[in-house]
């Protein structure tokens, strides 16, 4: 969406606009935006110095999606509970702290209150029967309304970086949930602590690193090309190094992204970690990783507006049976691998695998990562079964874009699809049984 300038608003070029987009320092709503209203869907005023929307903002009868993140807001703005048509609403980093019933609008499907001062939530929130993500990292909140059992689709919660002492029990019963964050919450200060500090890899010297190129940058962090300088007469080895952000993002802490990355281990289908950095100047935290090989790219890119919680693939996107299932079944290792190290990936999703093309795959991105106790059963158990149905989605994804066998493996990769989804979350496999049963389709 290109941002549009308040001179172009008041001189009525932007006459029919389905989109607008203002970042100009804005001290109040600019009532030209209702010139736009018979066609206005999508708003973002994020970037200025709003405190308030006008009363009438509901007369914008067709907006969808409004953004208003990066402002001095304090409160959700309550005629957005009026606005018939809004199904996504983002305030993310403001200054909120109250939440009122009449924000939310009765379509809501997608709420963004990410790095605020929210402390509770109204009860309310568990009568949008559309509400399917919900991002609440980095406030002050110590439980969520227990009318949310009622959330039937909600599939995406970001709970990171509050003030909780316990998962609520019905949380782990939602029967969609399938993409979980909760790190940086009182609950798990000893064990996230114990992972930073016990972590099975070595200190790197900051000093023995050469940085190149950037690679990447998401919102925890930037990825550089580097050199390591190796001592004894070894050759120098091309890494990867991450040097990871301080604030939060909008799936938890990056300071535990790096603890889970630790924790994880070896595996060959996620991006062995070298080690973390230590001596850095500005006492930056980073990791250095393997450099992975140009050949992979990403398997999907990530879900869109419209599509809420599903992946986004190139239209031309196939795969052969083969290749289809050795990618399943490599990220079903890794979760498998992980559940058992104690760590919910919580973001299992295709954009955070490369492949190779010929189904080897790599599960990246630890943002969202949480830890839980592997020997408590009952927990283990649940978190994984959430986790399941994340994969599940994912497999779901595969067999849409695989050139089919014709023959009863077809009805039987359906079949470990519905079980995967199902939404009654006990009875979902276990990523063990997951894999012997795609083991049988090869």
């Amino acid at each position: 969406m290109t941002t549009a300038t308040l001179d172009q608003l008041r001189a009525g070029q932007l006459a029919g606009a389905r989109q607008l987009k203002l970042a100009c320092g804005l001290t109040e709503f600019p009532r030209e935006i209702f010139d736009l209203a018979d066609t206005l869907e999508v708003l973002d005023l994020s970037g200025n110095a709003l405190t308030s929307l006008p009363d009438d903002l509901p007369r914008l009868s067709r907006l969808r999606i409004l953004f208003a993140s990066q402002n001095p807001f304090t409160e959700l703005p309550p005629m957005l509970g009026e606005c018939a048509s809004l199904s996504m609403v983002g305030f993310k980093s403001n200054r909120i702290r109250h939440v009122p019933a009449s924000a939310l609008p009765p379509q809501l499907r997608w709420l963004i209150l990410t790095d605020n001062e929210v402390e509770t939530l109204p009860p309310e929130l568990g009568a949008r029967p559309q509400l399917q993500k919900l991002m609440l990292a980095g406030n002050r909140l110590r439980t969520l309304p227990e009318t949310m059992a009622a959330c039937s689709r909600l599939e995406l919660l970001r709970i990171s970086a509050n003030a909780f002492d316990a998962l609520p029990d019905w949380l782990l019963k939602l029967p969609r949930l399938a993409w979980l964050a909760y790190a940086g919450n009182p609950f798990n200060a000893a064990r996230e602590h114990a992972a930073t500090a016990h972590a099975p890899v070595p200190d790197i010297d900051w000093h023995s690193l050469a940085l190149g190129q950037t690679l990447g940058e998401g919102a925890s962090g930037v990825i550089h090309r580097a050199t390591r300088l190796l001592k004894d007469g070894h050759p120098a080895q091309a890494v990867a190094v991450k040097l990871f952000k301080g604030a939060v993002t909008s799936d938890g802490l990056p300071d535990l992204e790096m603890a889970a990355c630790l924790q994880a281990g070896q595996h060959p289908n996620l991006i062995p970690v070298l080690g973390r950095i230590a001596g850095h100047p500005l006492d930056e935290h980073g990791l250095v990783m393997a450099l992975v090989d140009p050949a992979f790219g990403n398997l999907a890119g990530p879900p869109s507006l419209d599509s809420c919680t599903r992946d986004v693939y190139a239209a031309d996107v196939r795969f052969d049976w083969a290749s289809a299932l050795r990618i399943a079944r490599g990220i079903a290792s890794a979760a498998q691998h992980l559940h058992g190290r104690g760590i919910m990936h919580g973001d299992l999703y295709a954009h955070n695998i490369l492949h190779d093309g010929a189904g080897h795959a790599l599960l990246g991105d630890f943002g969202a990562a949480s830890f839980h106790d592997a020997d408590d059963a009952a927990l283990a158990g649940a978190l994984e079964q959430i986790e399941v149905r994340a994969f599940g989605c994912l497999l779901e994804e595969l067999a849409q874009r695989a050139i089919q066998a014709s023959d009863a493996r077809v009805d039987a990769l359906d079949a470990l699809v519905a079980d995967c989804l199902g939404e009654c979350v006990g009875k979902r496999p276990s990523f063990a049984a997951i894999i012997e049963r795609l083991d049988a389709l090869v």
